[in-house]
């Protein structure tokens, strides 16, 4: 359903329009299975690093990697203000257990990550380097599956659509 949403939506004459006056690169908004696969994977590993302008490190990849950029961008916003403070305890957390290093008690007041930066921060970013390889391969094998399991089941529900 999705996959059938996606191809509709860049046939909008309003998107062409829009693209052709904002000379948006077409390559970056294929509605495709590698492309959307490509973007939901990069925005997921950028979204669990603890960074600001994480839209921004999305845009900064486009010169060396081709994906869907608004599907990217969408996905960075899984850590948005209301998500961030509990991703990044857990982080901490796991961080500090594969490290075997002392937890703190830890507080969401900004004072308190200003004072304490200097002892979370390696197992705060272990622990956002675990959970950005697992969301994204994890991401990249739902993907994958569903989209071709879509595919498969509209082939066998309209098999003169080859």
């Amino acid at each position: 359903m999705i996959r059938k949403q996606l191809k509709n939506t860049i046939k909008s004459e309003k998107l062409k329009a829009f693209i052709k006056k904002s000379k948006i690169p077409v390559e970056f908004l294929f509605p495709n299975r590698k492309m959307i696969t490509r973007g939901v994977v990069l925005g997921l590993f950028i979204a669990f690093i603890p960074m600001p302008m994480q839209m921004a490190a999305v845009l900064l990849f486009m010169p060396f990697f081709r994906f869907n950029v608004p599907i990217a961008i969408a996905m960075v916003w899984i850590t948005n203000p209301f998500t961030m403070p509990p991703i990044y305890v857990a982080e901490y957390y796991t961080g500090a257990f594969f490290l075997g290093s002392q937890i703190t008690d830890v507080q969401m007041s900004l004072e308190w990550f200003k004072n304490n930066i200097n002892h979370i921060f390696i197992p705060l970013y272990t622990g956002a380097l675990f959970y950005s390889i697992s969301s994204a391969s994890l991401a990249y094998w739902a993907v994958t599956h569903f989209w071709k399991r879509s595919v498969h089941r509209d082939k066998k529900i309209h098999p003169s659509k080859r």
